[in-house]
Parts: C-alpha cells; structure tokens; sequence
C-alpha cells in the first residue's frame, strides 16, 4: 500500500485526510491551519520554506494510524 501522503499534496488536502496531521504540522511548528497558502502550499513548498526535511515530514504524516 502506498503512502497517502505526498510531497505534492497540499496543506488543505492533508488536514482533511485526518484530525491528527494539525498535531503532526504543529510537532514540525508549521502553523499551516489558519495559513492563507494552506490550499495551495504543497507540503514540499512549506518544508522547504520553513527550512524542515520534506521526507522526515511525510514519515511523520504517514504514520498516522487510519490516515
């Protein structure tokens, strides 16, 4: 099965896969919630931006349980 998190998804397609990914971004202090580029921000712009490891933040997303 493959990962439901990508690095070309966006904050707002995440956050509605799951209640825990807003604990997830917060842990990595992305306040991607009240973000105005959360629809269209992929998760790799925003690591990148925020200076964080695209592929630590999707291990951590996609070990969501039920995600």
């Amino acid at each position: 099965m493959g990962n439901k998190f990508t690095s070309d998804m966006t904050f707002q397609q995440a956050l509605q896969l799951s209640p825990e990914v807003a604990n997830v971004l917060n842990s990595f202090n992305l306040g991607c919630i009240g973000c105005m580029g959360a629809a269209n921000e992929t998760l790799a712009q925003g690591a990148s931006a925020h200076g964080l490891d695209v592929e630590k933040l999707l291990a951590a997303l996609n070990a969501i349980p039920s995600a």
